[in-house]
């Protein structure tokens, strides 16, 4: 049976109250693969959100975390302060983080050990820019990538590591990545993550694709092999848009 994860990646984007309206509304569509559903929120939101999703089974989660326990990092939030919320899930390494808050592999290395530590599950984004594509470097920019994010990661914790792949070329840009290159990359990326570790760790994590899937694109996205679900942003904001992907998937599983 295949696993999926449908993550809904809300950025920068809800009020508290408008966060609390959603999670009762979702949590009224009484999802039977709840399990496999998440929202990522802004830290303001996070309480209310899991209290609104209480008994619904599905998830939530952070958008960022420093990697240390606590100290002078004016503005950010520690793993600690999400073990208290009672978060399952945070995103580590998204694009805009890397592109506009200088996040290097480095940083998304140690997010990810102290996120793993603490039992949450970390999503990490990878992916290319549209000039590494046009270049044709993607895969060689994307394998640097995941090589430098795992350094020092045993197969045991890669295992639990959640994989977006984000093509920033099709974000923005006119271009749009179909579902054959969604694969192709998806699949290219647990290749790596099997060269890295073994087939076995490989074939057991969640591999998501994270470039504007919505409704009317996510049944074929989800149905390709390497494809484990989506990071949805713009879809996750809708509860009705989000919900029929979510039923994609259930449909699939």
């Amino acid at each position: 049976m295949k696993k999926f994860l449908i993550a809904g990646n809300w950025k920068m984007n809800k009020t508290t109250a408008e966060a609390i309206e959603f999670g009762n509304e979702i949590k009224a569509k009484g999802f039977s693969n709840a399990k496999d559903v998440a929202i990522l929120a802004p830290f303001t939101q996070l309480t209310e959100l899991g209290k609104a999703l209480e008994g619904s089974g599905i998830g939530f989660g952070a958008q960022n975390v420093h990697f240390e326990p606590s100290g002078a990092f004016t503005g950010e939030i520690s793993v600690p302060m999400l073990q208290e919320i009672g978060v399952g899930y945070c995103i580590v390494g998204h694009s805009e983080r890397r592109e506009y808050f200088g996040e290097t592999d480095q940083t998304v290395n140690a997010k990810l050990k102290a996120l793993l530590q603490a039992g949450i599950t970390p999503i990490l984004c990878v992916g290319e820019s549209l000039e590494v594509r046009e270049g044709k470097g993607e895969q060689t920019f994307v394998a640097g990538q995941l090589i430098a994010d795992f350094e020092g990661i045993s197969a045991a914790d890669a295992a639990k590591i959640v994989i977006a792949y984000e093509p920033i070329w099709a974000i923005g840009t006119g271009k749009t990545a179909t579902p054959d290159q969604a694969e192709e990359m998806c699949a290219f990326i647990r290749g790596v993550m099997g060269g890295t570790y073994d087939n076995g760790t490989a074939d057991s994590m969640l591999i998501l694709y994270g470039g504007s899937m919505k409704p009317s694109n996510a049944a074929e996205l989800l149905a390709k092999p390497d494809i484990n679900g989506g990071l949805i942003g713009g879809a996750s904001l809708k509860v009705d848009d989000f919900a029929a992907i979510v039923d994609a998937a259930a449909a699939l599983a």
